[in-house]
C-alpha cells in the first residue's frame, strides 16, 4: 500500500469516525451518547462498502443490504432515506438506518433508538411473534420533516426521538462536508481510485488468511436455551470459504429469535474477520471471499413477517459460536465467551431504557479471557451508574464482578458482572437473555463457565419475559462467565 493511498485511507476512516462521535455527542438518548450503539459507514457509487468506523459488529453485513435498498429508490443528490425494516437490509426495529448521497456514493449509519412504537416500552419484548408488535416498521423512505414528524408520533417519548433522528441528519451533514473537503484537496478521481484500492487491498488480506488454513469442509451444530438448532457446514477451498447453515431449525411462529440473513452474514463475517485478518480495516472487501447460505424460512433466514427482536442480539451471538466450533476443527480458536447481550428494557409511556450488560470472555489458546465486557456481535458500553440514575426512575444497588463464573482451564475465562437494578417506579420490564439453560463451553479441555440468571426480588425469573415492575421491586442480573481453554489450572 502506497503512502498517498494510506493517507487517503485514513483520512476516509477519519470521516467514519467523526460521523460517529457526531451522532453521540449529539445524541439525546443514553442508549446513543452514553452506551454507543450506533455505527457509521461510507460507501463507494457501487454501493460498496469502503470504511466503516469500529463500532458494532452485527451491523457490519447488515449496512450494504440497507444502502442496496436505498439505491434501488434511485435517491437524489440531496435525499436522505431513513429505513428500519429487518427483511431491507434492517437488523432489529429499533435500529434506525439513514443512507445520504456524498460526492463519492453514500453515508449511512444506524443508531439503537430506545423506542420505535409497538406494543412494550422500548420496542424489545420477549413475547413477540410477528413484526408488527416490535414497533413501527420502516420501509426505504425519502426522509423530510413530515415525514419525521410522523414517524416520531407513533413512538414513545417524541422529543427524545426527534433529537437522536437529528443527531444523525447532523452526522450525514458532516460526512458531506468533510468528503467534498477530501475531493477538492486529492480530486474526485483519484480519491476513487484509492477507495476501489481500499476495497481490493481489504479483499487481498482476508484471502491471504483464508489461505494460511487448510482446505476441507467441517460442520458444528449448537442449541439456543430452548434447544432451537443451529447448524452450519464450514468450507474452505482455497483463498475463499462458504458458510451454509442448512439443516438448522426453521424460524420460529411463536418468538422472536429469528434472523435475517443480513444479520447472519453479519455474525459469518465477524468470525472471518477475528480469524484471517484481525487487523483488516473494516470494508466490504474484506467479506467479499465469504459465502453465505442459509435455506429460506430457517431461523436464520427468517422470512416476513417473523418477529425478530431477539435474533438480532441473541441468535446472532450463538451463530457466531456456532461457526467459531467449525473454524475449531480447522484453526486454533478461543472457548466460548458469555454468548448472550443480556438485553434489559424498562420503561412506561414516560421513559424508556434499554442496556446490554457484558460477561466473560472465553479464553484463548495463549492468554485469560477478560472480564465484564460485551463479547462477540455486541461492542457497546454499560451506561455510567450516574447517567443512568440522573435520567431515569432507577438505581443501580449493585454493579460488581461475578466472582467466580469463569471456566477454569490453562487459560482462565473472564468473569461474569452482577447487575442490580432497583424500580423507583412502575414499569414494564422485558428481558432477551440466553446461555441460562446452557452454560458457555471451555476448549481444549478447558471448564465450561457459569450459566446466567435473571432474578426478581431474589425469584428465578426465565431466561426471556415480560412483566410488570412495581416501584421498590429489584431486578438482578448475573451474566455468564467466559470458558476455560486448555487441560490444567485453576
Amino acid at each position: 500500500m502506497n503512502i498517498e493511498l494510506q493517507i487517503i485511507g485514513s483520512g476516509l476512516r477519519a470521516i467514519a469516525e467523526e460521523m460517529g462521535a457526531v451522532l453521540i455527542r449529539s445524541a439525546f438518548s443514553a442508549n446513543i451518547k452514553e452506551r454507543r450503539d450506533c455505527s457509521t459507514a461510507l460507501f463507494d457509487d457501487a454501493g460498496r462498502m469502503i470504511v466503516q468506523a469500529e463500532h458494532i459488529p452485527v451491523h457490519l453485513g447488515a449496512m450494504p443490504d440497507a444502502v442496496a435498498a436505498v439505491m434501488r429508490c434511485e435517491p437524489g443528490p440531496d435525499d436522505v432515506f431513513i429505513l428500519n425494516d429487518p427483511y431491507t437490509g434492517g437488523t432489529h426495529l429499533p435500529d434506525i438506518t439513514l443512507v445520504s448521497r456524498t460526492a463519492l456514493g453514500f453515508a449511512a449509519s444506524r443508531a439503537h433508538h430506545a423506542d420505535v412504537g409497538g406494543d412494550e416500552p422500548g420496542s424489545m419484548p420477549a413475547t413477540s411473534r410477528t413484526l408488527a408488535e416490535e414497533g413501527v416498521v420502516i420501509p426505504p423512505t425519502r426522509l423530510d420533516g413530515d415525514t419525521l414528524e410522523t414517524l416520531v408520533a407513533q413512538m414513545r417519548n417524541p422529543e427524545e426521538r426527534r433529537g437522536d433522528l437529528r443527531a444523525q441528519l447532523a452526522a450525514h451533514a458532516l460526512a458531506a462536508r468533510r468528503i467534498d473537503d477530501v475531493c477538492a484537496r486529492r480530486g474526485r478521481e483519484r480519491v476513487a481510485a484509492a477507495m476501489n484500492e481500499l476495497y481490493d487491498y481489504s479483499e487481498r488480506l482476508v484471502r491471504a488468511g483464508i489461505a494460511a488454513m487448510p482446505d476441507g469442509r467441517y460442520e458444528a451444530t449448537d442449541f439456543l436455551d430452548d434447544g432451537t438448532k443451529i447448524n452450519v457446514a464450514l468450507t474452505i477451498a482455497g483463498d475463499a470459504i462458504e458458510l451454509d447453515f442448512a439443516g438448522t431449525d426453521p424460524q420460529q411462529q411463536d418468538g422472536n429469535l429469528n434472523c435475517p440473513l443480513a444479520v447472519t452474514r453479519s455474525a459469518c463475517y465477524f468470525v472471518v474477520r477475528c480469524l484471517a485478518a484481525p487487523d483488516v480495516p473494516a470494508s466490504g472487501g474484506a467479506f467479499a471471499p465469504v459465502a453465505v447460505r442459509a435455506p429460506e424460512g430457517c431461523l436464520v433466514n427468517a422470512c416476513p413477517p417473523a418477529a425478530v427482536a431477539g435474533g438480532n442480539v441473541e441468535t446472532s451471538s450463538r451463530i457466531v459460536d456456532t461457526v467459531f466450533a467449525a473454524f475449531g476443527q480447522a484453526v486454533p480458536v478461543p472457548a466460548q465467551g458469555q454468548g448472550t447481550m443480556n438485553n434489559v428494557t424498562l420503561g412506561n409511556d414516560r421513559f424508556t431504557y434499554y442496556e446490554t450488560i457484558g460477561g466473560g470472555q472465553g479464553a484463548c489458546p495463549d492468554a485469560d479471557g477478560p472480564s465484564a465486557v460485551h463479547v462477540t456481535m455486541s461492542n457497546t458500553l454499560t451506561t455510567p451508574v450516574e447517567a443512568l440514575e440522573l435520567s431515569y426512575p432507577l438505581r443501580v444497588e449493585r454493579y460488581a464482578l461475578r466472582l467466580g463464573s469463569r471456566g477454569a482451564g490453562a487459560h482462565r475465562g473472564g468473569d461474569g458482572v452482577v447487575r442490580e437494578l432497583l424500580a423507583l417506579e412502575d414499569c414494564r420490564l422485558s428481558i432477551l437473555s440466553e446461555r441460562r439453560a446452557r452454560a458457555p463451553r471451555g476448549a481444549s479441555g478447558g471448564r465450561d463457565a457459569a450459566p446466567g440468571r435473571n432474578r426478581l426480588n431474589g425469584h428465578e425469573l426465565p431466561a426471556k419475559i415480560t412483566t410488570e415492575l412495581r416501584a421498590g421491586d429489584v431486578l438482578t442480573i448475573e451474566t455468564p462467565g467466559g470458558g476455560g481453554h486448555g487441560h490444567g489450572g485453576g
